[in-house]
């Protein structure tokens, strides 16, 4: 509510103010005539004058009227929109966050004793360098491209941690906008929806490359490696190393080949996007093995990566980014550059998921039970994702070839439906997800999927 300031000129007999009718806001108000006028010195008063009294009145009209509502995130406003819902079979399927086979969130067994151990320690909670932890960027570097490979050896790799994929991205952009005034990104299509977000932000020009065939529910082989070949000399190539998001379409080994083959001819710079290492295949070393091949090749090479999905550090937004140079010299000033974008932007990461990351993957022990967990994880999207694919295929009767489910890899499964289709999932079914027809499998049991069938089915052959 407005405040309000009176200021009193020569008041009438007629008037009939007195003290006690402004305490008790009673004005005679009769044989008056009313105006308004702005204060010159104050936008927010106004003076209201009645006959020969005045009144300065406060105006709530803010300073922030002219920005607009933003809209829901596309990705975390499923989630809000989940909430509400009282339905007993509901399904959240849009956030991409592991879920046990109870649909409840996860935290690993080795995440719960690395914790422990630093607890044991004590250890202070004193500032990181801007770079980050020490410890961690040496191993998510060994990590994702192999602790013997000569780019490590040979100290040509610029790793900083950043605030988990997020973040580390956001860091590349700066990097990108800075150095390079001339650059663009060419971003799959479609591709996570934060990436253009990141790119846009850090006023960096993008464009798209063909990746998702809607006729295959596939990968548009053909239309990628034309636009790649079109793009300008020196372009950014954004790659999702491996479980494509959101269609969770990866090309083949041989693929990849032919991909760096046309990047390289055309002097691009690949630029990769690591957000499910282990998680996707189960396996460290197979999810990285694109990057690994682009580096073999001599080319440099940027790669985001992130601890969200693999440890289930959602929270403690562990990532990095790393830029592989062609000389040491040029890693340590990449380094230094991407340390003074950080500095006014947060100043330093977190340093408590930093130290799960750096403990287990520095212990055998417990390396060995992380590569287990990530494993059982994999298993039981992949269990789902078949669960999925045969009750698709055991309930529609129309003869739809529904094996791209399978072919798909990862938590994601690109359904094919469009927006009216995914809309009928929701309002008919209280299935939540992104109205780009993404599902998240890890929010999917075994018990739920012939539900999830059932409307997906409804939803491909009656809603157009």
């Amino acid at each position: 509510m407005a405040s309000s300031v009176f200021s009193l000129a020569s008041a009438t007999p007629s008037a009939s103010l007195s003290s006690h009718d402004i305490e008790k806001g009673k004005l005679n108000l009769r044989n008056t005539s009313l105006c308004f006028k702005k204060e010159k010195n104050n936008p927010f008063m106004k003076t209201k004058s009645f006959g020969r009294i005045s009144m300065v009145v406060a105006s709530n009209v803010s300073r922030f009227e002219g920005i607009t509502m933003a809209p829901p995130d596309p990705i975390l406003g499923v989630s809000e929109a989940f909430k509400v819902d009282n339905h007993e079979l509901k399904l959240n399927l849009g956030v991409g966050a592991y879920r046990t086979e109870e649909l409840q969130p996860y935290v690993l067994d080795v995440v719960k004793k690395a914790d422990k151990l630093l607890l044991e320690k004590g250890e202070n909670r004193e500032y990181l360098p801007i770079e980050g932890l020490a410890a961690f960027n040496k191993v998510t570097a060994d990590l994702l491209f192999g602790a013997d490979n000569p780019v490590i050896k040979q100290q040509r790799v610029a790793t900083v941690q950043g605030l988990s994929g997020t973040g580390s991205l956001r860091l590349a952009a700066a990097l990108i906008e800075r150095y390079f005034p001339r650059g663009e990104v060419l971003i799959s299509s479609p591709t996570w929806g934060n990436h253009k977000n990141i790119f846009n932000d850090a006023k960096v020009p993008w464009s798209e490359y063909r990746y998702y065939d809607p006729k295959t529910v596939g990968l548009d082989f053909e239309g990628m490696i034309a636009d790649i070949k079109a793009a300008p000399e020196g372009s950014f190539i954004l790659l999702h190393g491996c479980a494509h998001n959101p269609t969770g379409i990866d090309p083949t080994p041989e693929q990849w080949e032919i991909i760096a083959d046309v990047i390289q001819e055309k002097n691009h710079i690949p630029f990769f996007d690591i957000a499910y290492q282990g998680f996707a295949s189960g396996s460290l070393d197979a999810d990285a093995a694109s990057v690994r091949m682009f580096v073999a090749r001599g080319m440099e090479v940027i790669a985001a990566q992130s601890y969200s999905k693999n440890l289930g550090l959602y929270a403690e937004r562990i990532g990095a980014i790393n830029v592989v140079c062609s000389s040491p010299d040029a890693a340590a000033r990449v380094k230094s550059q991407l340390k003074r974008i950080a500095r006014p932007m947060y100043s330093n990461p977190p340093v408590h998921g930093a130290r799960i990351v750096a403990n287990i993957v520095g212990d055998a022990a417990l390396f060995k039970e992380w590569n287990a967990e990530m494993e059982m994880m994999a298993r039981r999207i992949k269990n789902v994702r078949h669960k999925l694919f045969d009750s698709l295929s055991s309930k529609d009767k129309s003869g739809k070839d529904w094996s791209f489910v399978l072919k798909q890899i990862g938590m994601f499964s690109f359904t094919g439906l469009n927006k009216a289709q995914c809309d009928n999932m929701t309002n008919k079914w209280h299935v939540y997800m992104t109205k780009d027809g993404r599902i998240s499998l890890a929010g999917l049991s075994l018990a739920k999927c012939e539900y999830l069938a059932d409307a997906i089915i409804d939803s491909y052959h009656n809603v157009s």
